[in-house]
């Protein structure tokens, strides 16, 4: 489930539970994951485990996507790049009755300027993501950047991961390029984001964490609490609770 170098064009359906902790709740779990879990294969830092992320992400004139305005509810665009490198993802984060997918291609970052025109090239490999730009009015609204702490870990079920989002900040674009030297609005304000991935059952070791750390689950998206920083729109988030453990898991397998 480590994404940052995997070039698998198509990601297998998940199940993401999100939570919001203090930093000093977060630190607790983070040592808590390094005493049972092993570090993302490509983490780096001290415990390997941590790395930079820098999203750009698209919606339309109207705020489609942040309304979740039919189809535009369930999908998110964007071009997700891991510390200085010069490769980028085109990403499509699809979710349907909870379960997350994601399609993507790798690129050259020089290769964004193809984005622009108002035709695909069906000889490029982002061909797919370019199409669905044109085709759903899409252009760029804001840079998210952030600090990831990730472990992993393998269970009968396949792979689990969690994540440890720090230090979320946002800048408003309006080009296709990363900016790398302007301070963006913080939006972590002290907390962390926390994510749980996994396939068919949450396993026992995740119920054991929400249980000893009282997480409460919540429906929280970066790009709609970037979105109101920025006072791009006006409507406020919802946060919406979620059960940390799901009464009729679903199997993914399916």
């Amino acid at each position: 489930m480590s994404p940052s170098l995997d070039l698998r064009e198509n990601r297998e359906f998940a199940t993401e539970i999100k939570f919001q902790v203090s930093q000093s709740v977060a630190e607790e779990i983070l040592a808590w994951a390094r005493g049972r879990m092993s570090p993302d294969p490509n983490g780096a830092g001290s415990m390997s485990d941590s790395y930079q992320i820098t999203s750009l992400y698209f919606d339309t004139e109207q705020f489609d996507v942040f309304a979740r305005n039919g189809s535009f509810g369930r999908t998110k665009y964007r071009v997700r790049r891991y510390g200085p490198s010069e490769i980028v993802f085109l990403e499509r984060k699809l979710k349907t009755g909870g379960l997350v997918t994601k399609r993507r291609a790798a690129v050259e970052v020089e290769e964004l300027r193809r984005l622009a025109p108002e035709e695909a090239d069906p000889g490029w490999p982002g061909f797919w993501f370019h199409q669905r730009l044109i085709a759903r009015r899409l252009r760029p609204i804001c840079q998210i950047t952030y600090r990831r702490m990730a472990r992993v870990s393998m269970t009968n079920y396949g792979p689990i991961r969690l994540t440890l989002d720090y230090d979320v900040q946002t800048l408003p674009v309006r080009e296709l390029a990363f900016e790398t030297s302007a301070p963006g609005t913080v939006l972590s304000a002290g907390e962390v984001i926390v994510e749980m991935k996994y396939r068919v059952d949450m396993p026992v070791s995740f119920k054991e964490l929400v249980e000893r750390f009282g997480l409460n689950a919540k429906r929280v998206s970066k790009y709609r609490l970037a979105v109101v920083a920025l006072g791009l729109a006006s409507e406020p988030v919802q946060a919406v609770a979620q059960k940390a453990v799901p009464e009729n898991p679903v199997c993914l397998t399916s």
